[in-house]
């Protein structure tokens, strides 16, 4: 894949055990198209969630959506104090606004996989928090706090079935 910094934008297939791979307190993403690209282009990542994983409820101003490629898992989407949990199947799209509340977990027995389409922004906040210093919840609070994200409390995480 040519340098994401390269002047000369060119065409190219993207090999993606060639691409970035971090992890995110369980969760796997791979950066399919560098979230360094520049701030009008999609970064667009391969997610992988393990069974028995959960992203808690959270928001933040950059859209996300989700195209299930294999697995399952559910996503919570949340309209004033109403909450319920979507199955997300293959071929599903699961689109989150800027701003909206939302969570996912995985609850089968198989890893989930999608695609999700983001901002080059949120590519580079998992960057950072799958790059802790220090206690790595401490790293990540920190880093969603200086990019204005939202995280419920543990009771909030409760109210709408999480641990």
């Amino acid at each position: 894949m040519p340098p994401s910094d390269s002047a000369e934008r060119v065409a190219h297939l993207v090999d993606p055990d060639g691409v970035e791979t971090i992890e995110v307190f369980g969760p796997t993403i791979q950066f399919l198209t560098s979230p360094r690209d520049g701030e009008h282009a999609p970064c667009i990542m391969r997610g992988t969630t393990p069974p028995g994983a959960v992203v808690p409820l959270h928001s933040h101003a950059d859209p996300e959506t989700f195209l299930a490629l294999s697995g399952e898992f559910e996503a919570l989407a949340c309209a004033g104090q109403d909450f319920h949990w979507v199955p997300v199947r293959p071929g599903d799209v699961f689109h989150i606004p800027g701003g909206a509340k939302h969570a996912l977990r995985n609850r089968s027995r198989e890893p989930a996989v999608n695609i999700l389409v983001s901002t080059p922004r949120i590519g580079r906040f998992f960057q950072e928090i799958a790059a802790p210093s220090g206690d790595p919840i401490e790293h990540f609070l920190a880093t969603a706090e200086r990019y204005g994200y939202w995280n419920a409390t543990p009771e909030e995480n409760a109210a709408v079935g999480l641990e």
